[in-house]
């Protein structure tokens, strides 16, 4: 049976969706997303049709392609009843079993990173082969619970002891295939592992551990960090659910155009590599390399309603930036600046630069450090200004005129947050290429692990 199920994961998002072939040239996809391009060359690849997709939740880390399976291959949706979606699905409650022909799927009522969050035990007869479990238990850990409010999240936890504990009731051997895994603003603990069994959770994922519901529940909310801007809005849109009628188009604008689009409000997105944006930018710009986590800065930093031209390389493909920027709800992306930089220049712009300094070339007293809380506690530079990337712009003003160099773990935030802090009139940063550990390593000195 596990040759028969393939995983999709989105390393960026840090998720996994599921193809099931379901063995008569049917398959069925479990939380697919919008930017379905994986979804559908592994079904094309197999010579499968996409007969069902299944939704364990109302996501809000990006838009679901339920919808978009349905209305390009006629699958049938499969939902929990209680999320009330508007859209033509298959409303399902605890215990509803939907023949697969041969397989069964069972929906367990799991709530807790949801309130009408479903699981989906896959039946072969009457083997529990294995567990769709979304966001409720995944590999070492369950997911967040404060996604609907502060005034909900511990009744949620509490939810999700029960979810858990269910499962945890399941066959020692029944596959675990979760859709959050590492790298997800859903709580997710880091390592390789994106699926598992019943049995390896049950002796190894500390909240299972948990001696009692309380315990349970402070140790999931002492492990809640901070989560982007856009979570707060995709889970409405998911209710409603999302269709692209066409493929994306990255529309060509002149410099004219896009100085025009600047000084009306909008903004340029730098995509290409941190080299190329520090070597010559547009004044002002905002730099998102290109990379597998492009789309969460994207819907995290900028605010939906605000244009966005974009600025890349000739070898960026323009379906890797509109596709995922779609996943994440971006929908504002006028077009990019055809010819990049060097039409801007050839029309009279001008470009700022931004320096990039090794660690033993980093010669600033200020120091400011972007990565997230969960990761400057493994060690940061002595005295550094501790502040997440997503709350930087906020911050901007409250840190020290002159100087001063920023970081993360590589460099791609670093370029990020130096583009904000020079939106914010901050004209003397440089981007330190590597990391703290790098920076230790250089110069020999010890980090600091206090916050």
């Amino acid at each position: 049976m596990h040759d028969r199920l393939i995983p999709l994961v989105d390393e960026g998002l840090g998720n996994s969706a599921y193809l099931l072939d379901l063995g008569d040239g049917r398959a069925l996809a479990v939380d697919p997303s919008l930017d379905l391009r994986a979804a559908d060359a592994a079904a094309t690849k197999r010579g499968l049709r996409t007969a069902y997709a299944a939704e364990t939740h109302l996501h809000a880390d990006f838009l679901s392609g339920a919808r978009q399976l349905a209305h390009d291959h006629g699958a049938q949706i499969l939902a929990s009843a209680a999320g009330q979606r508007t859209f033509d699905h298959i409303g399902l409650g605890d215990g509803d079993e939907v023949d697969l022909g041969g397989l069964r799927l069972r929906a367990l009522a799991t709530p807790g990173h949801t309130p009408e969050h479903l699981s989906y035990l896959l039946l072969d007869g009457d083997r529990e082969v294995g567990v769709f479990t979304g966001g409720s238990l995944i590999v070492g850990a369950a997911a967040r619970t404060d996604l609907i409010g502060p005034e909900h999240t511990e009744q949620l936890a509490r939810a999700q002891y029960a979810s858990l504990h269910r499962l945890a009731a399941l066959a020692d051997a029944t596959a675990v295939w979760p859709t959050h895994g590492a790298g997800s603003f859903c709580s997710a603990p880091p390592g390789a592992a994106r699926t598992s069994t019943i049995g390896a959770e049950k002796t190894g994922n500390p909240l299972l551990r948990a001696p009692d519901e309380d315990t349970f529940v402070r140790i999931l909310l002492d492990s809640l960090g901070s989560y982007p801007a856009y979570f707060a809005r995709l889970g409405e849109l998911n209710r409603h659910g999302q269709l692209v009628t066409a493929p994306p188009l990255l529309a060509p604008l002149d410099a004219a155009r896009v100085r025009r689009l600047l000084s009306d409000g909008a903004i340029a997105v730098d995509v290409r590599p941190v080299g190329d944006y520090a070597a010559g930018h547009i004044p002002g710009s905002l730099a998102i390399p290109l990379r597998a986590q492009y789309a969460t800065w994207l819907g995290w930093l900028v605010p939906p309603d605000v244009p966005i031209v974009i600025v890349r390389d000739p070898g960026q493909d323009p379906a890797d930036i509109l596709w995922p920027a779609l996943n994440v709800g971006c929908t504002t992306i006028a077009g990019e600046l055809a010819g990049g930089v060097a039409a801007w220049t050839a029309t009279g712009g001008q470009l700022a630069t931004t320096r990039v300094a090794s660690p033993a070339e980093m010669d600033t007293t200020s120091v400011v450090d972007v990565r997230q809380a969960s990761e400057v506690t493994a060690g940061h530079l002595p005295g550094a200004h501790l502040i997440e990337l997503g709350s930087l712009a906020e911050h901007a003003s409250d840190l020290p005129s002159g100087p001063a160099t920023v970081m993360c773990g590589h460099g791609e935030r670093a370029a990020t947050a130096a583009s904000l802090l020079e939106r914010a009139g901050h004209h003397e940063v440089s981007i330190l290429a590597g990391g703290a550990r790098d920076w230790a390593k250089v110069t020999g000195r010890t980090l600091d692990t206090r916050r």
